[in-house]
């Protein structure tokens, strides 16, 4: 246990350092100017952040993971589809209601919808995708069909939102699709489709474990864009209290603590409770099992509240503000560096390291952690670059959205079924707790001072919706490159052989 927290600490301190000491390194220029009361703060939250991930990992290999794999191969076991359904509806609900990243989305758009109405929409848009995404294992289906049929829906929908000039509810449901798929959330039901699929078997199980999480962000996006169809009155926003680090430090803190520690409670223990009412009806694990995922839930908590109040805490305010002070500054060297932050800022996203490890594992190497890291943070780093571009020239994100999923989707006719699965399930991943609270605070902060406040929930949201947009391409750009290496390795053999005398060619066979 001792050598494995270690090592997660290693990975931590890897991920946390390339942000922290950029941030630094800017407080040093004269771009950015940040107070020592708020450099200690940050520096502060940035070792706390290296333990909640660390913490966090931990426990996701010891308890979420397994419990999501064992419902999936109990569920399926019991030969029972409407049983496995019924289940996964309830637990894709549950889970997604409790998301505390969907509950600030939605506090943010309560003038134009009720909030509450929201929150449960979402939640029901997550529990059906999650029960397309289990009929799309069980009867083998093409992930790459599903989603050219969804995304064409959806591309429908957000035209005649459009037409509506509704840009503001636009970029709030792109962004929806990213919010709901959480730290909780992601290790639960990529594991989940793991059991389902492993269970199930067939010369596809490998594939088929992917693509959950590409489907159930579809979910939330296609129910608050009906919703922006039918809803009426003003969207407003106000900057949130978070934003702006107060002058009274303890209470700051401990209000941001609260918070935290209600939301994870919530989130965390309907899924644990959940899971053992599924444990004392139909699995059954050992005592052994069961008191293994008991330490990894308490590793889960402590991991994750010491991360989400570090960077509340830490992070967003610092996000916001140097936002507004690289715009000040001059926009082109604003651009240049949110390629840089968005760079480096996903290294330290939790559920990250999560999918990456899945991945590696299940495709026995083939996708190795090294290149899946490469493709998300160049992808994410792209997509903070082209959303400030969207805020230096005040146009619509459906410029960007449109073309991005179009080539995304034209992509999976050509490359394996498996890199289209990872890249879709990676979008969700990226778009992570970490984005939210430093990448969306630094992109309202630079259009804070660029367009004005009124325009922040037209520009600055839909961030998030890139960051998840933009691995679907670079990850199956990476397909590309491997079936292009691999053709022409085959190319270069078969030319050698070809171009051996006759003599030779025998004596070889």
């Amino acid at each position: 246990m001792i050598q494995q927290l270690l090592s997660k600490l290693k990975e931590a301190l890897i991920s946390i350092l390339p942000i922290t000491f950029i941030v630094l390194l800017l407080n040093f220029t004269p771009l950015v100017s940040i107070s020592k009361t708020e450099l200690i703060i940050f520096v502060v939250s940035a070792i706390f952040l290296i333990v909640g991930i660390s913490l966090f990992n931990v426990g996701a290999d010891l308890a979420m993971t397994p419990m999501g794999e064992q419902v999936g191969t109990g569920l399926t076991k019991s030969k029972s589809l409407s049983l496995l359904l019924i289940i996964s509806f309830i637990l894709g609900f549950l889970i997604t209601i409790a998301e505390p990243d969907l509950s600030v989305l939605a506090s943010q758009v309560k003038e134009a919808i009720n909030s509450t109405l929201l929150i449960i929409l979402v939640g029901v848009g997550v529990a059906l995708f999650l029960l397309i995404g289990i009929l799309k294992i069980v009867f083998n289906k093409s992930l790459s069909t599903i989603l050219m049929l969804f995304y064409m829906l959806l591309f429908a929908i957000v035209s005649l939102m459009f037409l509506q000039s509704n840009d503001g509810f636009l970029a709030v449901a792109f962004d929806s699709g990213g919010v709901t798929t959480g730290p909780i959330t992601v290790p639960f039901i990529m594991a989940l489709g793991v059991g389902i699929a492993s269970t199930i078997g067939g010369k596809h199980s490998k594939e088929n474990s992917f693509g959950l999480i590409a489907l159930c962000s579809i979910g939330p996006i296609l129910m608050v864009s009906f919703l922006g169809i039918f809803a009426s009155g003003d969207i407003s926003y106000e900057i949130p209290e978070s934003y702006l680090m107060g002058s009274n430090l303890f209470k700051y803190f401990t209000l941001a603590l609260r918070g935290v520690v209600k939301d994870v409670s919530l989130a965390l223990g309907l899924v644990v409770f959940f899971f053992f009412i599924i444990q004392f009806i139909f699995l059954k694990l050992p005592k052994t099992k069961l008191i293994q995922i008991f330490f990894g839930i308490i590793y889960t908590y402590i991991g994750l509240v010491v991360f989400l109040t570090a960077v509340n805490v830490g992070f967003m305010p610092i996000g916001y503000k140097i936002g507004q002070q690289l715009a000040t500054y001059n926009p082109i060297v604003l651009s240049i560096f949110s390629f840089i932050l968005g760079f480096v800022v996903v290294l330290a996203e939790p559920a990250i390291h999560v999918l990456n490890n899945q991945v590696e594992e299940i495709t026995s190497g083939t996708v190795s952690k090294t290149s899946m890291l490469l493709a998300l943070t160049f992808g994410v780093g792209l997509s903070l670059f082209l959303s400030i571009i969207r805020i230096i020239f005040d146009f619509s994100i459906l410029y960007y959205i449109i073309p991005g999923y179009f080539i995304s989707l034209a992509l999976s006719f050509f490359v394996p079924k498996i890199y289209t699965a990872i890249a879709f399930d990676s979008g969700g991943v990226a778009s992570g707790p970490l984005t939210s609270s430093f990448i969306l605070p630094f992109a309202v902060g630079a259009c804070f001072i660029l367009q004005g406040k009124e325009k922040i929930l037209f520009d600055a949201f839909g961030v998030v919706a890139l960051v998840a947009m933009t691995p679907l391409i670079t990850i199956q750009l990476l397909g590309f490159k491997a079936i292009v290496l691999q053709k022409m390795r085959e190319r270069i053999a078969m030319k050698k052989i070809l171009d051996e005398d006759d003599d030779q060619i025998i004596k070889f066979m």
